[in-house]
């Protein structure tokens, strides 16, 4: 990874008997920062949409993907629009 350019976006675990230094716990909560932002995303397109990509080619699954991107963007929108709205 590291010779592409690549970094690490893997929590790394506390040492055996051993406090957990300070630094790798910065850098957990901020790759969970990350994680959860991500995740929420996924599971309300998987709760909301049914999102379940059983398609032949990666075309396909990657236009399937952007459509339920566009979705859920697009509900977003109106969420927010409503709640300006209101305030």
């Amino acid at each position: 990874m590291e010779k592409h350019g690549f970094v690490s976006k893997v929590h790394r675990k506390k040492p055996h008997l051993k406090p957990m230094p300070r630094y790798i716990q910065k850098s957990n909560a901020g790759k969970s920062v990350i994680r959860s932002r991500v995740e929420h995303v996924f599971a309300d397109q998987k709760s909301q949409t049914g999102l379940f990509i059983r398609t032949v080619g990666i075309t396909r699954a990657t236009m399937r993907i952007g459509l339920a991107n566009i979705v859920y963007n697009m509900r977003r929108f109106i969420f927010l629009e409503r709640i300006s709205a209101t305030a």
